[in-house]
C-alpha cells in the first residue's frame, strides 16, 4: 500500500509538474529582434497587461537572423525580417500563418503597407516599422555640401572617414542607385558595374555597422555615412550638427514586419503581442522612442506635430517620391548579391 501510494504520488506531482511547465510556457515570447528596436518600458508594459514575460534576442542583419532561424529552427517565437527577406522566408515555408482575426489592431495599418507583393494578403506578415536608408553627415566635420547625394561618397575628403550599413542589399543598392538602376536590380550584368563602382569606394570605408550606426558618427570615428533614418534620428537629437539627407539619385525604403517562423511554440502569446503593438498610443511611443516611421495610420493622433513634420522620421513627398521599396528577389539573384558582398568586405 505504501509503495502503491508512493508511486501514485510520484506520477500526480509529475502531472502537475508538467501542466505547471505547459502553462508557465504559455506565459513567455521568445522575440528575435533587431538591435534597440524595441523599448524596454513597451515589453515591461506589455508583461504587466498580459502576464505574459518577453525574452528578447538581438542580431544586426537580415542575413544573420535568417542564418540562424535556418540552422536552428526553433526557439522563437516572433521574428522582425525586413520584406525582402518576409518573401524568402514565406517562399521557403519557414513561417507559420498569421490568423488576422486574433489582431484586432490590424485595422490600424495604413492600406499602402498591406498587401504586398513579398506577402500577399498578409498571411505572414504583420508590418511593424518602416523607414528609408540615407546619408548622414556631421557637419562639424564636414561642409553640409559636401554630400549630398550618392556619387559624393566616391569624394577624396571622405577617405577613411565613411560608415556604410553591414548589409549587402543595401550597400550594393547604393553602387546601382549611383548608376541609375534599381535597388531591386536582378540583371547580373548591372550587377557586376554596380560591384565594379562600389570597389573603387573601399578606400574611404571606415565601418560596416547596422548594430549602432549612430555611434560613430556621434563619437566623430566617421564624418559621414548611410544610415537608417531612425539612427539619424536620435544622433540629430544628441548633437544637431548631424544632418540626414535624401539623395537626389533615390534611397531605399523598407518595411520590417512581424513573422512567426516555423519552430516557433508560444504561438497565442505572439499573436498578443503583435495586436499589443499595432495600438495606436503604444505604435506612437514606439515612433517616438526609435525614431523611425510607423505603418499604423493612427500614430498622428498621439505624436507631436513637430515630428509629424520632422523630414528624418516622416519624409515630404518629394522627397518619398525618389525612394524605392526593398523587394523580394529570387535565389539565384541573392546568391549573386551575396558572392559580391563578400569581395565588397574583403580587405
Amino acid at each position: 500500500m505504501k509503495t502503491f501510494l508512493t508511486s501514485a504520488c510520484l506520477i500526480l506531482f509529475m502531472l502537475m509538474a508538467a501542466v505547471s511547465t505547459s502553462l508557465s510556457a504559455d506565459k513567455v515570447l521568445n522575440l528575435f529582434i533587431w538591435s534597440e528596436y524595441m523599448p524596454d518600458e513597451v515589453l515591461a508594459d506589455f508583461t504587466r497587461e498580459t502576464g505574459i514575460r518577453v525574452n528578447i534576442a538581438t542580431y544586426d542583419s537580415n542575413e544573420a537572423m535568417y542564418a540562424k532561424i535556418k540552422l536552428v529552427g526553433k526557439g522563437y517565437d516572433l521574428i522582425v525580417p525586413s520584406s525582402d527577406y518576409v518573401g524568402l522566408m514565406r517562399r521557403q515555408g519557414m513561417l507559420n500563418p498569421i490568423d488576422v482575426d486574433k489582431i484586432s489592431n490590424f485595422q490600424f495599418i495604413a492600406p499602402q503597407f498591406v498587401n504586398q507583393s513579398f506577402d500577399p494578403g498578409n498571411k505572414y506578415s504583420i508590418p511593424y516599422m518602416w523607414g528609408s536608408t540615407a546619408l548622414a553627415i556631421n557637419t562639424a566635420l564636414l561642409p553640409a555640401q559636401t554630400v549630398q547625394k550618392l556619387a559624393d561618397l566616391w569624394k577624396p575628403e571622405l577617405k577613411g572617414r565613411l560608415l556604410l550599413p553591414n548589409d549587402p542589399r543595401e550597400v550594393i543598392g547604393i553602387g546601382l542607385k549611383t548608376l541609375g538602376y534599381s535597388i531591386n536590380e536582378r540583371d547580373p550584368e548591372h550587377l557586376q558595374q554596380a560591384f565594379e563602382k562600389l570597389r573603387l569606394l573601399k578606400p574611404s570605408i571606415r565601418v560596416f555597422d547596422s548594430d549602432s550606426p549612430k555611434q560613430a558618427i556621434l563619437s566623430g570615428e566617421v564624418a559621414a555615412g548611410v544610415m537608417w533614418n531612425g539612427e539619424a534620428f536620435i544622433a540629430n537629437k544628441e548633437n544637431s550638427m548631424i544632418l540626414y539627407t535624401y539623395p537626389a539619385e533615390g534611397f531605399s525604403l523598407w518595411l520590417d514586419s512581424f513573422c512567426i517562423p516555423k519552430g516557433a511554440v508560444n504561438i497565442d502569446a505572439a499573436h498578443r503581442f503583435i495586436d499589443y503593438i499595432l495600438q495606436p498610443k503604444v505604435a506612437a511611443f514606439l515612433s517616438r522612442s526609435i525614431g523611425y516611421s510607423s505603418p499604423n495610420a493612427k500614430v498622428s493622433e498621439h505624436l507631436p506635430e513637430e515630428m509629424m513634420n520632422n523630414p528624418i522620421v516622416y519624409p515630404p513627398a518629394e522627397d518619398s517620391a525618389r525612394g524605392e521599396f526593398l523587394d523580394s528577389l529570387d535565389e539565384k539573384t541573392m546568391k549573386l548579391y551575396e558572392q559580391y558582398w563578400i569581395q565588397i568586405k574583403s580587405k
